[in-house]
């Protein structure tokens, strides 16, 4: 029975950290649930021992997994095969990629695989159900792994605040000096204004009078 699956993910760490941990077989065989052992066989080569629990069937599968089309820090190809006893037969390849995103790396899957025997009798719901759950628990602990092993994505550096481009507020002035008074007035006047006004005399009193009378 044939099987795909397609998938995402995003981790937070930087693109080059994620290729190191995805070609770490001590990190691989921590998210691989039920994974038992993983042992590098070769430059691209595993040997791997898994046990799965697919419904009512519980078996454990011994294969081998090879990698081809590598290309750091972007993605490769993988191929796999192993045998399970009575419980049937697993095969197939997945073509993983990484690429920048926000927050992280960005983790694209594309599976093709091939099941027999008598996990294949359980149904392709059920297969694709217990596939699907396998997935996701191994990128949430890929997610435990990276953040334990400190490699979380680098914050961004803040950009610089813009400077205002309010007007700068106006410097205080320094107090003015009072201005000087007036001019001072001419003594002379100053002196007229000061004095009373003098009393007639009381022959120019009477000369006015009689002047008044006249008119």
């Amino acid at each position: 029975m044939a099987m795909t699956m397609t998938g995402e993910a995003t981790l937070p760490a930087a693109r080059s950290k994620v290729w190191v941990l995805l070609n770490d077989p001590e990190v691989l065989k921590t998210c691989i649930p039920g994974c038992q052992s993983l042992e590098r066989t070769g430059d691209n080569g595993f040997a791997a021992v898994t046990k799965v629990k697919i419904g009512p069937v519980t078996a454990i599968f011994k294969g081998k997994v090879e990698i081809s089309d590598i290309v750091p820090d972007v993605g490769y190809a993988i191929y796999g095969e192993g045998e399970g006893g009575v419980a049937g037969f697993a095969k197939g390849g997945a073509r993983v990629s990484l690429a920048d995103a926000s927050g992280g790396t960005l983790l694209r899957y594309d599976v093709e695989a091939q099941v027999g025997g008598k996990i294949a009798q359980l149904g392709s719901r059920l297969i694709d159900g217990v596939a699907k759950g396998m997935a996701d628990k191994f990128f949430a602990s890929f997610v435990e792994e990276a953040v334990k092993s400190g490699v979380a994505a680098e914050p961004l550096t803040p950009t610089p605040p813009l400077q205002s481009m309010a007007a700068p507020a106006p410097q205080s002035l320094p107090r003015a000096t009072p201005l000087a008074s007036a001019a001072a007035p001419n003594p002379a006047v100053a002196a007229l204004q000061a004095s009373p006004p003098k009393k007639k005399s009381w022959l120019r009193r009477i000369w006015e009078w009689f002047m008044s009378r006249l008119r």
